[in-house]
């Protein structure tokens, strides 16, 4: 990737016409809202890499930069299999998966779409180097750990795309993660379902219901019932296995989200509280609905069977989320609400993210880049289970494993030459967006 031609100031208008496109509708709806989110992403080089994959997508998508030295490993196939589309270092967490077991590995999917693999590589090799700036690692520990990062998902491709056996290549559990995996694994199994109930809800009359305050808002009764009615939408979009106990889905409670719940800024979402799986209150959900934006890579990618797979943004999130999380959430699902697409999923007290805050130890951060190479291949390989549908119809790892076996030396280099150069344009980047920010040359804000 080449440094990029345009000064500061013809930059900083790139970036505000990228973010415009982006998050303009947004903005405009609710600029208080996305005042505080752009404040996030100024407070650091990574948090606002984490906060621009469209700007990431921009600058990938609409010129040169990377197309030349990632190509060698595109293909027809490689080119076009399910990715998350929004890979960085803080993409990583737990979830309890459909068969109640904690796993750690890759989350948040909203950003997932079918493009090239190499994307997700090169968007988390970017921030890599941001991140080992910030702990003010060298160049060249930086150039470690992006190679031990390729190396690491060059080798569980292999094993995946050879037929290795299972106990050769396990999910980070409790029983098999080490280190902080293993540490942000014990901290999810802390948390209770009842912590969260008690934070969000309260009983009156026998019965569990939404506690007043603490960004839960009531709603009128036209509201009320349309949430109601997209929530039956959304049963349908259920596996069959998941309606083991009709009960379970018994909606006690609805209220909106200040704050807007996990969603973007600007964007309403709402909590539905729903009986669980026992009469117990304790086993009481909550399920979350969102609207689902349009993925950043989407615009970059001029496959028509690929747009027309999807009913609507809410399909496209789960069925990418179902494609590359294995054994995903079992209320996840989809519907629509004033006809936009939504993503239906359960607001879980087990969702921990990994901390970097204190992994500052440069044998300590190598573990676990290499940990994270090793979830990032799971997650592709993931991709040509059930869930691959009609458009990958082929192994994700196999095809993945030969492009990169054409150039095995090439490979890591690639990654290690684009994480210096987006790194230290992110940087860049970021100093342009707080000038902007702070001396009001932003628009709407």
């Amino acid at each position: 990737m080449s440094v990029h031609p345009l000064n500061d100031e013809q930059r900083g208008k790139e970036i505000l016409a990228v973010l415009d496109t982006a998050f303009g509708d947004l903005l405009t709806a609710d600029p208080a809202a996305f005042r505080a989110t752009y404040r996030r992403m100024a407070s650091s080089a990574l948090a606002f890499h984490r906060g621009t994959a469209c700007l990431f997508h921009h600058d990938l998508g609409a010129g040169s930069a990377g197309r030349a030295s990632s190509g060698r490993y595109l293909d027809e196939r490689t080119s076009r299999v399910w990715i998350h589309g929004d890979l960085h270092a803080e993409s990583f967490g737990t979830h309890l998966d459909a068969n109640g077991c904690l796993v750690f590995g890759v989350t948040g999917f909203d950003e997932a779409y079918v493009g090239p693999f190499t994307r997700d590589l090169e968007r988390f090799a970017a921030s890599l180097a941001v991140l080992g700036y910030a702990k003010a690692l060298s160049d060249e520990q930086i150039t470690g750990l992006v190679t031990l990062y390729a190396t690491a998902y060059r080798d569980r491709i292999h094993a995946l795309a050879t037929g290795a056996k299972s106990d050769e290549v396990p999910p980070f559990t409790l029983d098999t993660a080490e280190g902080p995996l293993l540490d942000t694994l014990r901290d999810a199994r802390s948390l209770t379902r009842l912590g969260l109930l008690e934070s969000m809800t309260e009983i009156r009359d026998f019965e569990r219901r939404f506690a007043p305050g603490g960004g839960s808002i009531e709603l009128d009764a036209a509201t009320r019932y349309k949430v109601l009615a997209a929530f039956d939408g959304y049963l349908e979009t259920l596996p069959d296995a998941s309606l083991a106990r009709p009960d379970s889905y018994r909606v006690k409670d609805v209220a909106g989200r200040r704050g807007f719940g996990t969603g973007p800024a600007g964007l309403p979402s709402y909590d539905i509280l729903l009986e669980g799986h026992s009469d117990a209150l304790e086993d009481d959900v909550v399920i979350s609905i969102r609207q689902a934006r349009s993925p950043a890579a989407s615009q970059y990618v001029t496959d028509r069977a690929v747009r027309d797979h999807f009913e609507h943004q809410g399909h496209r999130t789960v069925v990418c989320r179902r494609a590359l999380q294995t054994h995903a959430d079992p209320w996840l699902g989809w519907t629509e609400l004033d006809g936009a697409g939504q993503v239906v999923a359960e607001v879980s007290p087990y969702a921990v993210g990994l901390d970097w805050g204190d992994i500052d130890d440069p044998e300590e951060i190598a573990q676990v880049v290499a940990d994270l190479g090793r979830a990032t291949a799971a997650m592709h390989a993931a991709a040509d289970d059930l869930s691959g549908e009609s458009l990958v119809p082929f192994s994700t790892e196999r095809a993945i494993d030969a492009a990169i076996a054409g150039d095995e030396e090439g490979f890591a280099p690639l990654l290690v030459d684009f994480a210096h150069a987006y790194g230290a344009r992110a940087r860049a980047d970021h100093q342009i967006f707080v000038d902007l920010f702070r001396n009001g040359g932003i628009p709407g804000l």
